[in-house]
Parts: C-alpha cells; sequence; structure tokens
C-alpha cells in the first residue's frame, strides 16, 4: 500500500487528489498538510509538516509557494521523496529546490497532465523543424481564482521551444509597453483569467501565409490529480536524490 501525504490538501486540487487516491486500490492518505482545514478529510491534517511524525513514501503538494520552504525542510529531514505540483516559484525557490534535489530525491513538473507533456515533446519536435521561420506565441487560459500569470505550463511549453529553436529566445509577457514589430527571435506568452477555466494552452506557429496551432484543453482536474498519484508512485520507489519530472515518469 502506497502511502502518501497531500501538501495544500484542502485546496481544490488536494480534495482531487484526495478523492482519487480514496478510490484506488493501492494507495491510502495518511496525511494531510494545510494552514486552512475544514475538519471533513477522512485523515488527519497538521497546519506544520513538522508536526507531523508518522512514515510515508511521498509528500505530494497542491499548495502554494509560501509553503515550500516548511514542506522541504520535512521531506529532508524524513527522507520522504517530495512531488512538487505547485507552480509559480521564484528563481529563488526554484533554486531551493535544486539544493534539496542534492539530498533528497524531488519531483517537479509544470503540468501533471500526460497530454500537456506530450505537447511539450510536440512542440520541440516543431520548432526543430520548422527553425527561425515560424514565430511562436502561446496563449493561456484559466480559471479567475488562479494568482501567477503566465502559468507555469506556459513557461514550461515556452522552455520546450526554446530548447529546441535555433536561436535564444526572449519571453514576451506584454507587448502594450514595446511600440514596436515582433522581434525575430520572441516567444510570446499571453494570459486570460476568467470564469470556471479548467486549463487551455495553445501554441502558435505563424509562418508566411500559414499557421500550425497544437493545443491541449484540461475539462477536469482529475487530470492533474492522476498524473500527481502517477509521479507518487514512481517516486515512491527512487531512492536517489536528485531533481525528476514528469519524462522520468512516461520512461519508467
Amino acid at each position: 500500500m502506497l502511502k502518501i501525504i497531500i501538501s495544500g490538501c484542502s485546496g481544490h486540487m488536494g480534495n482531487n487528489v484526495a478523492r482519487l487516491a480514496a478510490e484506488a486500490q493501492d494507495i491510502s492518505v495518511v496525511a494531510g498538510f494545510d494552514v486552512c482545514f475544514s475538519g471533513d478529510e477522512k485523515f488527519p491534517v497538521f497546519t506544520s509538516p513538522a508536526d507531523f511524525t508518522g512514515e510515508a513514501d511521498a509528500v505530494i503538494d497542491f499548495s502554494s509557494p509560501a509553503a515550500l520552504t516548511p514542506l522541504l525542510t520535512f521531506c529532508k529531514s524524513t527522507g520522504i521523496p517530495a512531488v512538487l505540483c505547485t507552480t509559480g516559484y521564484s528563481q529563488e525557490q526554484l533554486a531551493e529546490i535544486d539544493e534539496a534535489a542534492k539530498v533528497i530525491p524531488v519531483f517537479r513538473s509544470g503540468n501533471m497532465s500526460l497530454g500537456i507533456n506530450l505537447l511539450a515533446e510536440l512542440i520541440r519536435r516543431a520548432c526543430a523543424v520548422l527553425g527561425e521561420g515560424f514565430d511562436v506565441e502561446i496563449l493561456e487560459k484559466h480559471h479567475r481564482r488562479k494568482v501567477d500569470a503566465p502559468s507555469g505550463t506556459a513557461i514550461m511549453l515556452a522552455d520546450a521551444a526554446s530548447e529546441a529553436l535555433p536561436y535564444d529566445a526572449e519571453y514576451i509577457y506584454e507587448r502594450e509597453s514595446r511600440r514596436q514589430s515582433r522581434g525575430d527571435r520572441e516567444i510570446g506568452i499571453s494570459s486570460i483569467r476568467g470564469g470556471t477555466i479548467v486549463g487551455e494552452h495553445s501554441v502558435i506557429f505563424a509562418g508566411t501565409d500559414e499557421v500550425i496551432e497544437l493545443k491541449h484543453t484540461a475539462f477536469s482536474r482529475d487530470v492533474f490529480a492522476n498524473g500527481a498519484l502517477r509521479a507518487a508512485r514512481f517516486m515512491s520507489g527512487v531512492k536517489e536524490p536528485g531533481l525528476y519530472d514528469m519524462t522520468d515518469v512516461l520512461n519508467a
């Protein structure tokens, strides 16, 4: 039986992970971490990770960047692998994650969906083939409650494009103040927030007289929760410290 802890257990994604874990035959939620909880959870909830003294095989984190440091401190002290599904980390926090990965196994992905990770591979292939002849623009849409913009997934997709392009790309997040024509090495990233949109990402390759568009739409948060549980299963068997992502999970 896989024993997991859910960090951010009382949020929308934490609730989804808990529900799907309860439906699974091989997973047990032994605890949750959250500063705000309803009391309806079917497992003990702690406001601080340091208060938990039990055993677990992995921690799935769908909380917020503010919870990163105490969570990594807990994981390093216990040796429990961390599955970081939160987005919106600062550069300093990304460096903190890299340092933790020298001590424990750490999984981090800008998006937990299998489809999004396939989209990233398709983007790399498209950029390698299209090269400098097509402009790359990314449009992401999310629900009105989402705080960070652009989304971690949009950055992840931009990084996938940048890796395959034959030049050093410049990320442009807004054009309002630029008052100039588009540069040859730009990747434009635009954000929309509204309603209950779960997540939609479009990558546009605009060339001369033709446009190619790759798109992924999530209709339910279950795609992210299932991906997190899949990552937790993988990470529970990882013994070597290091930084892992969905590519490692898919290749396992």
